[in-house]
């Protein structure tokens, strides 16, 4: 199973807000992903924080994830994260 989604967020701050929500999104209609979720979480915000601090610009965060599972458990995990900043809208 896997998954893909992109936020804007005006600050860092919200940036990991916003990822935070949508792997809640994900883990509520994929619940094996509540296996990941932390570690999604913490992938994405080691790579926003990396990011220049510019209150005038927005942040991007483009995150793909994926699981193989069976009964005997997680046989594969990915997750692929893109942040960057960008010019306000």
């Amino acid at each position: 199973m896997s998954y893909s989604f992109s936020v804007t967020g005006s600050t860092k701050a919200d940036a990991i807000a916003k990822v935070a929500e949508e792997l809640t999104k994900v883990v509520a209609n994929q619940p094996p992903h509540a296996a990941d979720q932390a570690e999604a979480q913490g992938a994405a915000e080691s790579f926003i924080n990396l990011l220049a601090d510019d209150d005038t610009q927005d942040v991007s965060v483009s995150m793909h994830g994926s699981l193989w599972t069976t009964d005997t458990g997680i046989l594969s995990a990915n997750v692929n994260v893109t942040a960057a900043i960008q010019k306000r809208a």
